[in-house]
C-alpha cells in the first residue's frame, strides 16, 4: 500500500464516502483529493466542501457537470432511442463515463497515483467506474473500499465515524430513506427496502418527482419539441440549453404523473435487480424523438437503427462507454440524424406521453403519394403486382419444388 501516495475520491459527502475518506488516510497513509458532481441530482453539492474539509482534505473538486452531462452523454444516447432490456432508460449508467472521466482528469492535474469510488462490490456501478478509468488511464490504480473492508452494514460506518471522529448529521441520518436511491437529471432510482420482494409494491411517498397518474391534472398538457439534427434545442418556441429542456421536461412530465417504471433488470455481475425510476424527461424524449424520426429517416436506415439500438444499450449498461464499438455505433447514429429536424407536438396526460403532430422541412412523408384519394398518378398501383411476385419469387421456387411449407 505504501506506493499510493495520492487518491482522488468520487465523493458526496454522505456516510458511505465520508467514511471512506478517512479509511484511506488511515489504511493507505495517503493523501485524499475529493471529487463531487453536480449531475442535477437535486441536492446542494456545496456542503460536501466543508465536510471534506473537516476531514483534514486540502484539495477538493466541486463542479456543475449538468450542461456537459446532458449534451455529451444523454443527447447522444437518446439519439439512439435507447432502452435496456425494453424499458430501462440507462439513467444511473449513463452518469458513470463522466464521473470516471472527471476522476481521471483530476488525478492527472493533481498528480495523484489513484482513484476510489464507493460502489459496493455486488452492483454494476464498480464496473462502470472502472472500466471508464482503465479506458482512458490503462495503469491508474483503482481503491474500492467495499471490496476490502469489513464495514458491510450502516450500523458499521456509523461506529467508525464514532471511533474515528467523524461528524455525523444524526438527524438527518434519522431521516434517511430506507431505499438506495441515485439521481441526477435523467432520473431517480430507488432499490433496497421493501423492493427486494418483487411482489410487494412500491410505496406511494417513496416517489419524489412525480404524481401518480390517478392524482395528476384532468386536463392534458401540450408541449412542442423543436429537434435540430435529433437534439431537442426549444420547447414551446423557447431556445433551451440541453440541461434546461431536460430540467423543464422533468418538472411538466412529473406534474402530469410521467415517467414511473417499476422493473427487475438483469445487472451486468450475474444477479438479477429490481429497481424503479423516476424518467419523467426522458420518457418525453423518446416518444417524440421517436416520432421526429418517423418523418424524417430513410425506411432503411431507421431499421438499421432499431437493429444496433440493443447492442449499443447493453454496450451502456456494462459500463462500455469509452470502447471502440460504442464510438463505431455513435458515429453510425450521429449520421443518422443529420435530417432530424423538425417539432413534435405531445399530449401529456395521466402518465401518458401521446404524440399528436410532427411536421419538418426535412420530411420524407409525401402525402400525393400516400393518400387514399386520387394521387394524379404519382402512384401506378400496377407496379405492385411485380413487386411482390419478385419477393414471392424463392417461396414459390420451394414450393414448386414439393416443400411443404406448412409442415412445423
Amino acid at each position: 500500500m505504501s506506493e499510493i501516495k495520492k487518491v482522488v475520491l468520487a465523493y458526496s459527502g454522505g456516510l458511505d464516502t465520508s467514511v471512506i475518506v478517512r479509511w484511506l488516510q488511515d489504511e493507505y497513509n495517503a493523501e485524499v483529493v475529493t471529487f463531487t458532481a453536480d449531475l442535477g441530482q437535486g441536492e446542494e453539492v456545496e456542503p460536501a466542501r466543508a465536510k471534506a474539509e473537516a476531514l483534514g482534505v486540502k484539495e477538493i473538486y466541486i463542479e456543475d457537470l449538468r450542461e456537459e452531462f446532458v449534451r455529451d452523454f444523454v443527447f447522444p444516447m437518446f439519439r439512439a432511442n435507447t432502452i435496456y432490456e425494453g424499458e430501462y432508460l440507462l439513467g444511473t449508467s449513463i452518469a458513470r463515463p463522466l464521473i470516471a472521466k472527471r476522476l481521471i482528469e483530476i488525478a492527472n492535474e493533481t498528480g495523484a497515483d489513484a482513484i476510489s469510488h464507493g460502489a459496493t462490490g455486488k452492483g454494476n456501478d464498480q464496473v462502470r467506474f472502472e472500466l471508464g478509468a482503465y479506458a482512458l488511464k490503462p495503469g491508474v490504480h483503482v481503491i474500492a473500499p467495499w471490496r476490502e473492508w469489513d464495514l458491510n452494514s450502516r450500523e458499521s460506518l456509523m461506529n467508525y465515524c464514532e471511533t474515528h471522529d467523524i461528524e455525523v448529521d444524526y438527524a438527518k441520518s434519522k431521516k434517511k430513506s430506507p431505499y438506495s436511491m441515485d439521481a441526477n437529471l435523467l432520473h431517480i432510482s430507488y432499490e433496497g427496502g421493501i423492493l427486494e420482494d418483487p411482489w410487494a409494491e412500491a410505496e406511494e411517498d417513496m416517489w419524489r418527482w412525480s404524481v401518480s397518474p390517478e392524482q395528476a391534472p384532468d386536463e392534458a398538457t401540450y408541449l412542442e419539441l423543436t429537434y435540430e439534427k435529433g437534439d431537442i434545442v426549444a420547447i414551446n418556441g423557447e431556445a433551451m440549453s440541453p440541461a434546461t429542456v431536460l430540467e423543464y421536461l422533468n418538472k411538466i412530465g412529473g406534474e402530469n404523473g410521467v415517467g414511473r417504471l417499476d422493473i427487475v433488470e438483469n445487472r451486468f455481475v450475474g444477479m438479477k435487480s429490481r429497481g424503479c425510476y423516476e424518467t419523467p424527461g426522458g420518457t418525453i424524449m423518446l416518444k417524440a424523438h421517436r416520432a421526429i424520426e418517423s418523418l424524417t429517416l430513410d425506411r432503411e436506415a431507421a431499421h438499421l437503427k432499431d437493429e444496433i439500438m440493443p447492442k449499443y444499450a447493453k454496450v451502456i449498461y456494462n459500463g462500455f462507454w469509452w470502447s471502440e464499438e460504442r464510438k463505431m455505433m455513435q458515429q453510425l447514429i450521429d449520421y443518422s440524424q443529420r435530417n432530424v429536424n423538425g417539432d413534435v407536438r405531445v399530449k401529456l396526460y395521466k402518465g401518458a406521453v401521446d404524440v399528436v403532430g410532427r411536421r419538418s422541412d426535412d420530411s420524407l412523408f409525401d402525402e400525393s403519394i400516400a393518400t387514399f384519394e386520387d394521387d394524379a398518378g404519382s402512384y401506378d398501383q400496377k407496379d405492385a403486382a411485380g413487386f411482390i411476385k419478385l419477393n414471392a419469387l424463392r417461396m414459390r421456387i420451394a414450393a414448386g419444388k414439393g416443400r411443404d411449407l406448412l409442415e412445423d
